[in-house]
């Protein structure tokens, strides 16, 4: 990890989003400088509000799909500039095979040219609906290029193979983390993905959306945990030859998950089915063996204890009230962690 004593001045590019501000706030209390970069097309303000309060804090609102220039020397680079989930993504695909391409592009540029480490947030949509489980980094995929949710899955594979040609080519110090499906506090109310989904809906007291029968599977995996992950992945001193996947393995199917989600919130008012999205994957699991081994990284926070913390913060946010934690936990238990 990095230490307190060694300051650098970081560049988080999507640092008001979901897992940037969870990395800012953890690279300014490290002692850290952050330059958090964002247009704020999914980020928001509340993300960081905070951490303007941090001397060594400087917001800039910039997309990346323009070119950046810095006047103040940067060491590392964490690229997480991305809608990450389908109504994000899909809004305007055409600007995110853009943000994923033009301005991965942009920020490798400002490596290069600052002799910055550079750690490139991918995606495990990178192995599609996959034939293989779990999914290790040598997997190629079975990813639909003409789909729907192409402008991510095909954005995030073509900014991997940018990464790895500057790396090749000796332009740039460059890390690929995989990431798996995360949750926590800071995600939006209408993020669109299965957890923010289910604990709104929950809380609101309207039906849970379950898309198809339920039995596909997701393996979720904390914010902390996650931010930890990316974290030794930049601190590293020799960067991996290939992407490291970043996930907790524990595997869940979405109806289970749904039952947790009732038995948290119990106003929750049942479940109703939806067809299944387009190329939506049926199943989703890490095989972390090189994070272990590389990095000495693993997760920590089980569901059990994720989730009611994530329910707690979205009670707060939307001015719900939930049962009592010993209650809510008692709960969960009793479904495996």
């Amino acid at each position: 990890m990095l230490k307190r004593t060694a300051q650098n001045t970081i560049l988080v590019a999507g640092g008001a989003g979901f897992v940037g501000s969870h990395l800012c706030e953890t690279l300014l209390r490290q002692g850290h400088r952050v330059i958090c970069l964002d247009s704020f097309l999914t980020g928001s303000m509340e993300n960081v509000q905070a951490l303007c309060n941090f001397r060594e804090f400087r917001l800039i609102r910039q997309d990346v799909v323009e070119p950046l220039r810095l006047s103040e020397q940067v060491q590392q680079i964490y690229n997480l500039a991305s809608p990450a989930s389908p109504p994000q993504y899909q809004a305007d695909p055409v600007h995110t095979m853009m943000t994923n391409v033009v301005g991965t592009q942009n920020l490798l540029a400002l490596a290069e040219a600052h002799g910055a480490r550079f750690l490139q947030a991918s995606t495990s949509e990178v192995y599609g609906d996959p034939e293989i489980h779990p999914q290790p980094e040598d997997y190629r995929g079975n990813v639909s290029c003409t789909g729907s949710r192409a402008c991510y899955d095909e954005g995030k594979r073509a900014a991997e193979t940018l990464c790895f040609d500057y790396r090749r080519r000796d332009r740039a110090d460059v890390r690929v983390a995989r990431i798996f499906n995360t949750y926590g506090p800071h995600m939006r109310p209408d993020d669109g993905r299965i957890v923010s989904n289910l604990l709104v809906q929950a809380l609101q007291g309207v039906p849970l959306t379950i898309y198809g029968t339920g039995a596909q599977t997701r393996s979720f995996c904390y914010v902390t945990d996650l931010v930890a992950g990316l974290m030794a992945l930049m601190a590293v001193d020799e960067a991996p030859e290939g992407a490291i996947n970043l996930g907790n393995p524990g595997e869940f199917t979405i109806a289970e998950l749904a039952d947790l989600v009732q038995r948290l919130v119990p106003s929750a008012a049942g479940v109703v089915h939806r067809p299944l999205p387009e190329d939506d994957p049926r199943r989703r699991r890490p095989d972390i063996s090189r994070a272990k081994r590389l990095l000495g990284w693993e997760p920590r926070v089980p569901l059990s204890e994720g989730l009611p913390q994530t329910a707690a913060w979205f009670a707060r946010h939307l001015g719900r009230t939930l049962p009592a934690p010993l209650r809510a936990t008692r709960a969960i238990q009793s479904v495996r962690a």
